[in-house]
């Protein structure tokens, strides 16, 4: 850890909520400004604890939870943010098992009130995943976690419930948190980076999970040699090439061949069946790549014939990093000795498919496969089983989109039609939706500000949130009948979605949205808002609720304050500009009158924003429905009927 805590004028101005500018007016005017320790002449460090002291002395530091002012110092102390995090959580741990913990690093130790002010509140657990989220918010130098959603579809392909698991490139603890809750016996993982592999064990072990997570090269030296387990799931690291090819030329790992040197992947595969016991199944991230390089046509051919590969999933771009790369999921599966190679494997196409319907249709298709294996599976455009004799050509090219059978051509002239007519709705709409705004008086003067803070502390409005998923299912006495309703998510609210069914996942206690509500995702690329209209739904996990007193403060007028470029930058947090802090963000005072005038222009501006998105959307796909249709001649050019066609080509 770092010798002092240090903070850059930029993350000066974030913590304030100011603009750069009024830090370089502060050190010019203020002579009790602290100095510089640190950094250089253009871009200097200063002293946290100073600044901090400093900003409270002058009335510019906003009022921060115990969590949030735990991990800016944690961050800022700390050489690498996994490593603070870590020591942080060997103490959690050491508190929640009663054991006495060794005396903290000497940077560390200034923090030790507020590490037990926030695990007094939360629970050693909770204050560990309360800075966990901290961690795991994108941001510069942070390590590119495997998304939940992702995880989450890994596993379900795997079946890890009720068996154990392995990762042998286990990250920060992505897949085995999902593992963790798709409900495994017990977890082991092995990563590369010391920091990420203690931070993935210390948050099995605050859950008292059998297994541990090992620091190590999986592939050069193999910290679970010999041991079996039910399950596989990992998502290697893409593109290495100095993986270790020469020194593990013939290891007893590569049970289908020796792995080429170009093929790092390919050895990721053939180390995850190793560790399979007969019948278990492993699910690895690969890239698209893979699927199709010439070097590996021997790998994937052997992984064929023996029964090994059962499926290919082609995933939709930005499911994961690299995100404009539309990556694949392979499944495996260890063979039992005496079994016969089945005659089919399963390929899905799924790089079009809304991600919010990926999982469900993913998985549907996974598991009638493996409810019939040998059967014709022919999904349109989206999944086929192939035969394997088919496979074996001279490409093994395992390319889902490239073995789909074509989409019928009276299928695709029905679907334009819709897809037209439904085009040509919306944009009839658009003219009479378009917002009417005029520039305000040169001399009016600017309204007074006020924050979301204070706006609650006047009790203009109530802040609910955000609310962290329950540990285990509520109690019947916790939710009532009439309370089991469907969950508003922030993938809702950012997607423009209806409230999702709820799953294992139910919140403690139960906050059911009403009228007027206002909702904020907490971690989000844009600032996005969404009102409740007549929802009948509850509050999902992270997810600020601002709950507007109506006699006061128009909620359509609330949200079209809240959601400016202005409070983007407002209530961005020091750690990324993704996490929001909606108690920061800034709101004019307006007489009620006003407000409604305005709350009413928001309301048809949200209305115009959800037609445009459509309209892209459906333009989109009339473009690639129209191109699909002539290149493969199920449409012709012009609007003449078929049958005139037909006669024009007999002629």
């Amino acid at each position: 850890m770092q010798e002092t805590p240090t903070i850059t004028a930029a993350e000066i101005a974030r913590l304030a909520g100011v603009g750069r500018a009024a830090v370089s007016n502060w050190r010019k005017r203020h002579a009790d400004f602290p100095t510089p320790v640190g950094g250089t002449p253009a871009s200097p460090e200063f002293d946290l604890i100073q600044v901090e002291q400093w900003l409270r002395a002058q009335g510019k530091l906003p009022e921060l939870a115990t969590a949030e002012r735990l991990w800016r110092h944690l961050a800022a102390a700390s050489d690498s943010p996994a490593a603070g995090l870590a020591d942080v959580g060997a103490l959690l741990l050491a508190r929640q098992r009663g054991q006495r913990p060794r005396r903290p690093d000497p940077q560390l130790a200034p923090l030790q009130p507020d590490v037990d002010a926030l695990a007094d509140e939360l629970g050693a657990q909770g204050a560990f995943d309360e800075l966990w989220q901290r961690f795991s918010a994108p941001g510069p130098g942070r390590p590119f976690a495997t998304p939940d959603d992702l995880a989450d579809l890994m596993v379900g392909l795997a079946a890890v419930g009720g068996g154990s698991v392995l990762d042998p490139a286990a990250g920060s603890g992505a897949i085995l948190r999902a593992a963790v809750r798709a409900g495994c016996t017990s977890a082991y993982g092995q990563e590369i980076d010391d920091d990420l592999a203690r931070l993935a064990g210390l948050w099995l072990a605050l859950r008292e999970v059998p297994g541990e997570v090992v620091a190590g090269d999986s592939l050069r030296a193999d910290a679970f040699a010999g041991r079996t387990v039910d399950a596989v799931v990992c998502h290697p690291p893409f593109g290495v090439t100095n993986w270790g090819d020469e020194e593990l030329g013939h290891d007893p790992r590569w049970i289908v061949g020796t792995t080429p040197r170009t093929e790092p992947e390919l050895a990721w595969a053939q180390h995850a069946l190793a560790h399979l016991r007969p019948g278990g199944h492993a699910v690895l991230l690969m890239p698209p790549t893979v699927a199709g390089r010439r070097a590996g046509r021997r790998i994937r051919a052997e992984l064929l014939r023996r029964g090994a590969l059962r499926a290919v999933v082609a995933l939709p771009p930005g499911v994961a990093a690299p995100h404009a790369v539309p990556l694949h999921l392979w499944v495996l599966r260890r063979p039992a000795a005496d079994a016969p190679p089945p005659a089919r494997a399963l390929l899905v196409d799924a790089a079009g498919v809304d991600p919010s319907e990926l999982s469900t249709r993913v998985l549907a298709a996974w598991r009638a496969f493996t409810a019939a294996p040998d059967a014709e599976t022919d999904q349109a455009g989206f999944a086929r089983a192939v035969p394997v004799i088919e496979l074996l050509d001279e490409e093994v090219d395992l390319t889902p989109a490239r073995r789909q059978p074509a989409v019928a051509g009276d299928a695709t002239g029905e679907q334009l039609v819709r897809t037209r007519e439904r085009l040509a709705a919306v944009v009839s709409d658009l003219s009479t939706l378009m917002p009417q705004a005029t520039p305000s008086p040169a001399d009016e003067l600017p309204a007074p500000i006020l924050t979301v803070n204070e706006l609650a502390r006047a009790g203009a409005l109530q802040l609910i949130g955000p609310l962290r998923p329950a540990a285990r299912p509520p109690s019947a006495e916790q939710v009532p009948d009439g309370q089991r309703l469907a969950v508003l998510t922030a993938r809702d609210v950012v997607e423009g979605t209806a409230p999702s069914v709820p799953e294992d996942d139910l919140l403690v206690p139960p906050v059911p949205l009403m009228p007027g509500d206002v909702a904020v995702p907490v971690v989000t690329r844009h600032l996005v808002v969404h009102v409740v209209t007549d929802e009948q739904a509850l509050l999902g996990a992270n997810l600020y609720l601002l709950r507007p007193d109506p006699a006061v403060l128009d909620s359509w007028f609330l949200a079209g304050q809240l959601r400016t470029s202005t409070n983007q930058r407002q209530a961005s947090s020091l750690t990324g500009a993704l996490r929001l802090d909606i108690r920061r963000a800034q709101v004019r005072r307006l007489p009620l009158p006003e407000q409604r005038a305005q709350g009413d222009a928001f309301r048809r501006l949200k209305a115009f924003e959800s037609a445009i998105r459509q309209a892209a959307t459906l333009g989109a796909e009339l473009v690639q429905l129209t191109a699909d249709g002539l290149a493969r001649g199920d449409l012709q050019p012009g609007d003449r009927p078929r049958q005139q066609r037909k006669t024009s080509r007999r002629q």
